[in-house]
C-alpha cells in the first residue's frame, strides 16, 4: 500500500514522508482514523476509483472550474469553489468529488475558504504524524533505573568483592545496555545509556588491570571514553584519563602517566577526581626526580578534595568516589617516592590506616585493595627506617587475604617490600627471610595465577 501511494503521489509531484512514517500512518488509517484530503486523492489514484467513491457519505459535490487560463481545477466541495493546487488538481476529472479534510482524525469539516488554509492544516497533520513517531519509545523508566542501579551496585561491590566474578557480571550488564541501544529511544534515554556505558567500561578497565591485563584495561577505558565524549561529560572524561594514567603507572611508564594525569585536569579542576589526578601526577613527578612538584601536587590534591563540589559521577560512588582514607594513602604513596621523606610518608600512611580501621565515613566506601596498598606502602616506609617488626605487622593483613582477592596491584606493590628486604642491613635476618618467603607465596597465589589456571586460559 505504501508503494502504491508513493507511485500515485509521484505522478502528481507530491513528495511523501519516509517509509517508516508512511507505514505508521497507513496502519493508523486502517484502524479507522480519519485520512486527510491529500492522502484520499492518492488513495483514489492508487485504487483507480473516483473521489466520490471514497467516503461518499462525507463528500460534497465536485465540479471543475476554470482558473482563467483555460485549464481546469477540481473544487471538490470547497466553499466558494476555491480550486485545489495545480499539482493535486492534475489528478484528473475522474475524481469527481472531495470530502472535507479530517482534522486529527475527527472528520470535522474545515472552516474558512482558502486552499492555503487547508494546505496549512494538512502540514499540521503531517507534523502530528511525525510527532507520533517521536513519542514512541521501546524502553521504560524501570529498565533505565535498573541499569543505573546495576552500575551503582557493581561500583560499590567491587570495593570489597573478588574481581573475576564481578568482571563477568559487569559484562552481562553491559550486554543488556548494548541491546537497549538498538531499540527506539528518546534522546535523553540515549544520553543516560551512554553515561552508564562509560561508567561500566571504566569499571571493567579497573577489573581488567587488577586481573593482570593492562592492554585490555586500556581498550576498555577508550571504549568508555568514546561514550563520555559523545555526551560531553567532562567529569567522566577526567576520571577516565585518571584510569589511563593509573594503567601507565603500573606498567612502568611514568612520563606517559604524568601527561595523562595533567591532561585530565583540563577537564575537571576540582572535586575528588581532580584530587586523584593531582596525586597521580605528583607520584610520577616524584619518580622522575621532581620533589617540589610532587609536594605541590599533594597540597593541590588536599585543596581540590575539600572544595565544595558535586556531580552525578559522585552519585555512583564506590570506585568513582574518594574517601579521606584513600586520599591520605595516595598522599603517602607520593611522599614515599621522595628520598628522605620517609617520616612524612609514614605519617600520611598511618593516618590512612587509622581511617580504614575506623570504617568509612558518611557517603564513603572503603575498598580492600587500596587498604592493602596502604599497608604495603607503610611496610616499605618502616623497612627504610629500619623497623623490621613494624613492617611485618603492617604486611600481615594483606598476606592474610584469600587468593581470590590477591589482585595484581598488591603483588606488584609487594615488590618494593622485597627490594627493601634485600638490602644489606637485612641480610642474614631470619625474620626478613621469613617475610620474603611469605610475600613470594602470596604473589604465587594471586587472582592472576588463578585466572591462568582456568581451562582454556592462556
Amino acid at each position: 500500500m505504501g508503494r502504491r501511494l508513493r507511485e500515485a503521489a509521484r505522478a502528481v509531484g507530491d513528495p511523501l514522508p519516509e517509509n517508516q512514517a508512511l507505514y505508521a500512518m497507513i496502519r493508523r488509517w486502517e484502524r479507522g482514523t480519519g485520512v486527510s484530503e491529500r492522502y484520499r486523492l492518492h488513495y483514489c489514484r492508487a485504487f483507480g476509483i473516483a473521489l466520490d467513491q471514497y467516503a461518499s457519505d462525507q463528500a460534497g459535490p465536485a465540479q471543475l472550474v476554470s482558473d482563467g487560463t483555460g485549464a481546469s481545477a477540481l473544487t471538490a466541495g470547497r466553499p466558494g469553489g476555491t480550486p485545489l493546487p495545480a499539482a493535486i488538481s492534475s489528478a484528473g476529472p475522474e475524481m469527481a468529488s472531495a470530502p472535507d479534510v479530517a482534522y486529527g482524525g475527527s472528520q470535522a469539516p474545515l472552516s474558512g475558504g482558502s486552499w492555503i488554509q487547508q494546505e496549512v492544516l494538512m502540514a499540521a497533520h503531517e507534523g502530528g504524524e511525525r510527532a507520533e513517531r517521536a513519542e514512541y519509545r521501546e524502553i521504560g523508566e524501570a529498565t533505565l533505573e535498573q541499569l543505573r542501579a546495576d552500575v551503582i551496585r557493581l561500583s560499590r561491590d567491587y570495593m570489597t568483592g573478588p574481581p573475576l566474578p564481578l568482571f563477568f557480571e559487569m559484562r552481562r550488564v553491559r550486554s543488556r545496555m548494548h541491546a537497549a541501544l538498538d531499540r527506539r529511544l528518546w534522546p535523553r534515554d540515549q544520553v543516560e545509556l551512554y553515561f552508564l556505558l562509560a561508567c561500566l567500561n571504566g569499571l571493567m578497565a579497573i577489573a581488567a588491570d587488577d586481573l593482570g591485563s593492562p592492554v585490555g584495561a586500556e581498550e576498555l577505558v577508550r571504549a568508555g571514553w568514546a561514550y563520555a565524549v559523545a555526551i560531553d561529560h567532562r567529569p567522566l572524561m577526567a576520571r577516565l584519563r585518571e584510569e589511563l594514567a593509573d594503567i601507565a603507572d603500573w606498567d612502568d611508564r611514568p612520563r606517559q602517566a604524568r601527561d595523562r594525569a595533567q591532561s585530565g585536569l583540563r577537564y575537571l579542576p576540582d572535586g575528588p577526581t581532580a584530587a586523584l589526578l593531582h596525586l597521580k601526577g605528583g607520584r610520577m613527578a616524584a619518580r622522575l626526580g621532581e620533589p617540589d612538584a610532587a609536594r605541590g601536587a599533594v597540597a593541590a590534591a588536599h585543596a581540590a578534595h575539600e572544595s565544595d563540589y558535586h556531580d552525578d559521577l559522585a552519585d555512583i560512588g564506590g570506585e568513582f568516589g574518594l574517601s579521606r582514607a584513600t586520599r591520605h594513602y595516595l598522599a603517602g604513596s607520593v611522599l614515599i617516592e621522595i628520598p628522605g621523606a620517609e617520616s612524612e610518608a609514614a605519617a600520611e600512611l598511618e593516618r590512612a590506616a587509622e581511617l580504614y580501621a575506623a570504617g568509612p565515613g558518611p557517603g564513603e566506601q572503603h575498598g580492600y585493595g587500596v587498604a592493602g596498598l596502604t599497608q604495603i606502602n607503610l611496610a616499605t616506609a618502616r623497612l627504610r627506617s629500619g623497623a623490621l617488626d613494624a613492617a611485618a605487622a603492617a604486611s600481615e593483613p594483606v598476606l592474610s587475604l584469600p587468593p581470590a582477592k590477591r589482585v595484581a596491584a598488591l603483588a606488584q606493590c609487594f615488590g618494593r617490600v622485597r627490594h627493601e628486604l634485600a638490602q644489606p642491613v637485612y641480610r642474614g635476618s631470619a625474620q626478613a627471610r621469613e617475610l620474603d618467603e611469605r610475600i613470594e607465596d602470596f604473589c604465587r597465589e594471586t587472582v592472576v595465577a588463578e585466572l591462568r589456571s582456568l581451562p582454556g586460559s592462556v
